[in-house]
């Protein structure tokens, strides 16, 4: 996938396009259908299909006051994207000039001449331009007059829930991971490295890993099973983990920290900056203050124990036919 940060690095010869505009937070699986639709266009037609995306998010630079945690950071927003076929992605730096663009000028500065776009695939609450004045209709138009089509998608829904980052976004803020795994068509997972400080060497031997600080969404305090991926060089490994995301209240701690307990841990070569991976399955327990560290002691015990029975099942499950397989929801008991 080839990535653009500013229009200045779109080559002259890079249309024509297929494309689609949005802040693809979480790359759900609403972006992913439009995505999906917009690649098997382009390449009927033998041309690009291109995403554009903006960074920041529009609402960090025009209401930063009450701007929300991303799902997915630009980074990892990248690595789904590249995972989607799209040919390229084309990242807008958005600023306080940028947002007074016209709906007009957009269309004609960056989709026509720039882009060269013959179609562009949006769901029907887009808008766009000057306090986002534009819809639909207005896009309709302006492809009319500058020569591009426009298709366009309802909303989509699982089981009863809209396919929105906003909705993703409070699910994972209520630590509902297990729901949210339908809306995104994946687990929840967050990029980051290990916590500073810990006296990481070339083996690390204690089966605990904490997480650097996380700027972006985490799912509520609580106790979680997850699996962590640790990148080190060409190889990856990934183990499974019991994860309580809090303060640690038991302890009298007001240090909020994201700890992982590795439950088939072997040393590992690991280093402050080793790239970690933290995958949320489901919700164990709330956090809760225990009266001693021995009760706290007794109850990881028995999460580990129930992380130990998920896993089981869970590889139980995958080694079965599909057709024997029973449905995922009996996992969750």
């Amino acid at each position: 996938m080839q990535i653009l940060r500013q229009l200045a690095e779109v080559p002259a010869d890079f249309g024509p396009t297929i494309a689609t505009i949005g802040n693809f937070d979480g790359v759900h699986r609403g972006h992913q259908w439009v995505i999906a639709e917009v690649v098997a266009r382009a390449r009927s037609l033998g041309i690009k299909s291109v995403a554009i995306t903006f960074d920041p998010h529009p609402a960090r630079v025009l209401r930063p006051e009450s701007s929300q945690p991303l799902i997915t950071p630009l980074d990892e927003k990248l690595e789904l994207l590249a995972a989607t076929g799209i040919d390229a992605v084309l990242i807008l730096p958005f600023t306080e000039e940028f947002s007074r663009m016209s709906a007009r000028s957009f269309a004609t500065d960056v989709l026509q001449r720039v882009l060269h776009v013959t179609e562009l695939h949006e769901g029907e609450n887009f808008h766009f331009g000057y306090q986002a004045k534009a819809g639909i209709d207005s896009l309709e138009m302006l492809g009319r007059e500058l020569g591009f089509g426009v298709r366009v998608y309802t909303p989509q829904t699982i089981r009863g829930s809209a396919i929105s980052s906003s909705t993703i976004r409070q699910l994972i803020a209520k630590g509902d991971v297990s729901h949210v795994r339908a809306l995104l068509g994946r687990s929840f997972a967050i990029l980051s490295t290990p916590a500073s400080g810990r006296g990481y060497g070339t083996r690390y031997t204690v089966p605990t890993i904490n997480l650097a600080p996380y700027a972006e969404l985490l799912p509520a305090n609580g106790v979680y099973i997850t699996t962590l991926t640790v990148r080190t060089g060409s190889s990856t490994e990934t183990f499974d983990a019991v994860t309580n995301v809090g303060n640690r209240p038991t302890f009298g701690a007001d240090s909020f920290t994201v700890e992982s307990h590795l439950l088939n841990f072997h040393p590992i070569a690991l280093e402050e900056q080793t790239p970690l991976t933290l995958t949320f399955l489901r919700r164990l327990r709330p956090e809760m203050r225990w009266p001693n560290p021995e009760a706290l002691r007794e109850q990881i015990g028995r999460d580990v124990a129930t992380a130990k029975r998920y896993f089981s099942l869970c590889r139980a499950v995958a080694s079965q036919p599909r057709s024997v397989r029973p449905q995922p929801a009996s996992l969750a008991r």
